[in-house]
């Protein structure tokens, strides 16, 4: 019981080290294997498209892929755009903030104060936040190559699932092997197709939604802030408050008045809730199976692990092992209380 409690633990231990070690090679290797489960049930839906539908299933994968390319170009060149705008604003949005704090401390009534002065002097004065550009846009030359990479390798996966079910059959060693290994594929497959898209969906609503109400109130780099919000989605949790936070904290330096920070507040959040709160559980039905301990585990555990990347590959990568470890006799258990029903 002892040597298996270590064995265990090292085994652990290694896989952890490994992953931590191999995250250039990891991440955007995963980040395309989930991209692909997205893309497969992108493409097997064109099928119920009138036209399209007609074409071959090698053709919709094909238009798919071109779609993805087109639209990874695009967001490149939205985050390239908007930085360089954010930076060309910088002095315009520090001086509102200085304009705001000056009266936040008029109503106080410290703005005669001798500390406030050493106040101001030690903490705003020094911060400058042109000087956060030119890092920002060094590590945009590493968020570019790992974009490029999630294209490439997405697409030479949309390539090999017509020789897949082959190949699986004669990894399993034989016939039997092989059905049985193909039907645990098959419910990953599903499951987790179905849950990405439909939360890929409800992402591009919320940003849709999101980028009127933007729009409606005047905030600018509107469009950027929606596709971030529609991202940060994917992280559960945390990250339709981070999705909240950005805009909020941007109308306060835009504007400098906090009715109007409260105005995009209140004005997002709602849209936040109607999203996530009504829509997003009518569209998910049983493909989100984990309970709300386990995702937060899950988020816990990639993050440390990856970092903001591990907590967007967390929830997928999770539930993919909570079906693989449901057809395995041993590990059953840890599937079944993983789940949030316990039927896996």
């Amino acid at each position: 019981m002892v040597r298996n409690a270590t064995y265990g633990t090292a085994l652990t231990t290694l896989i952890g080290w490994l992953l931590w070690i191999g995250k250039p090679v990891l991440l955007p290797l995963l980040a395309a294997i989930i991209s692909v489960y997205v893309l497969s049930t992108a493409a097997a839906s064109l099928g119920r498209v009138p036209v399209v539908g007609q074409l071959p299933p090698w053709a919709r994968r094909g238009l798919i892929i071109v779609a993805f390319v087109v639209a990874v170009i695009l967001l490149f060149v939205l985050v390239i755009n908007n930085v360089a705008q954010v930076a060309a604003t910088l002095p315009r949005y520090e001086s509102n903030l200085d304009l705001l704090i000056t009266r936040i401390a008029n109503l106080i009534g410290i703005e005669n104060e001798p500390t406030w002065e050493n106040l101001r002097r030690a903490t705003f004065d020094q911060f400058d936040a042109r000087s956060l550009v030119a890092p920002v846009l060094l590590s945009l030359r590493g968020f570019g190559a790992t974009l490029f990479l999630v294209v490439l390798y997405s697409t030479f996966f949309m390539a090999e699932r017509g020789v897949l079910v082959r190949k699986v059959v004669i990894a399993a060693g034989g016939e039997e092997p092989g059905k049985r290994a193909l039907s645990i594929l098959a419910r990953v497959n599903e499951r987790i197709g179905q849950y990405l898209f439909v939360k890929t969906t409800v992402n591009v609503i919320l940003g849709g939604a999101s980028y009127a109400i933007m729009l409606l109130l005047g905030i600018e780099f509107a469009l950027f802030w929606a596709v971030l919000i529609a991202f940060l989605n994917y992280i559960p949790y945390i990250g339709s408050l981070l999705g909240v936070l950005f805009p909020v904290l941007l109308s306060l330096a835009q504007f400098g008045t906090l009715w109007m920070a409260g105005l995009v507040l209140i004005t997002l959040s709602v849209a936040q809730i109607l999203v996530g709160g009504y829509l997003e559980p009518r569209m998910m039905g049983r493909a989100f199976n984990l309970s709300p301990l386990a995702v937060l585990l899950a988020l816990a555990f990639w993050s440390a692990l990856w970092g903001l990347p591990g907590a967007f590959l967390a929830v997928p990568m999770t539930a993919s092992l909570v079906l693989i470890f449901a057809e395995i006799e041993v590990t059953r258990p840890i599937a079944v209380m993983l789940s949030s029903s316990g039927h896996v």
